[in-house]
This record gives structure tokens, C-alpha cells and sequence, in this order.
């Protein structure tokens, strides 16, 4: 049996998207998604917590993302998780987990109904 890594998200983008074009006229952008979880501590008080999600979306995805996301935008995302390492200049090596989008459903709605845009 083959392994599944599929990530749904829908929530309110954290910050305006990172957008940039790279050497070879690849575009990715780069923004965040929280989510919450409330629960109830010991003592009966109301306790939530925030997981912030770290997004990439490449070439015309990364477009889109750029030209019609925005902070506080509520955005559909499917992707997958991907880690990936890297080394600081104190020469520590460091990792970060992101999410890979494949496909985004705008939906704050124009002309009424959302927008689904997926990366081909």
C-alpha cells in the first residue's frame, strides 16, 4: 500500500503573500494559515491554541496567490508536507516544514461564487 500525504486547510490567510520571481521565470509565493483548537484546561477555563502553517505555491498558482490573496483572505488549500533542512551561517543546521499547494479555491467570492484555481 502506497503512503497518502494530502493537507486540507480553509482558513483566513495570516499576512499578505511573499511573492517572487526566481532565475529561470519561476514564480513562488510564500504566506501563512493559522489554525485553532480550543479545549478546556483542569480548571474549567477556555484554552486555545494556534498552529501557524507555512505555505508555498509555485509558478501560476504563486501568481494567483500573489495577485488575489491578502491578509485576512479565507482561502481553500490542498497540498502536502514536505521538511526540508537548511544550514545558518552559524553553520547550525536548521528545519522547516511547509506545506506544498496544489490547488487553492478563493473564497471570498466574486461575481457571488468562489474561485478554484489549481496548479497544473
Amino acid at each position: 500500500m502506497r503512503g497518502l500525504n494530502k493537507v486540507t486547510l480553509i482558513e483566513n490567510v495570516g499576512k499578505d503573500p511573499e511573492t517572487q520571481v526566481l532565475e529561470r521565470g519561476n514564480c513562488v509565493a510564500k504566506f501563512t494559515l493559522p489554525t485553532s483548537e480550543s479545549y478546556k484546561d483542569d480548571k474549567g477555563n477556555k484554552q486555545t491554541e494556534t498552529e501557524w502553517h507555512s505555505l508555498i505555491a509555485w509558478r501560476s498558482l504563486a501568481e494567483v496567490a500573489g495577485k488575489y490573496l491578502k491578509k485576512g483572505s479565507m482561502v481553500y488549500v490542498e497540498g502536502n508536507i514536505k521538511t526540508r533542512s537548511f544550514e545558518v551561517k552559524t553553520g547550525v543546521k536548521k528545519y522547516a516544514t511547509e506545506i506544498i499547494a496544489d490547488s487553492l479555491i478563493l473564497l471570498d467570492k466574486a461575481n457571488g461564487k468562489p474561485s478554484e484555481i489549481t496548479d497544473i
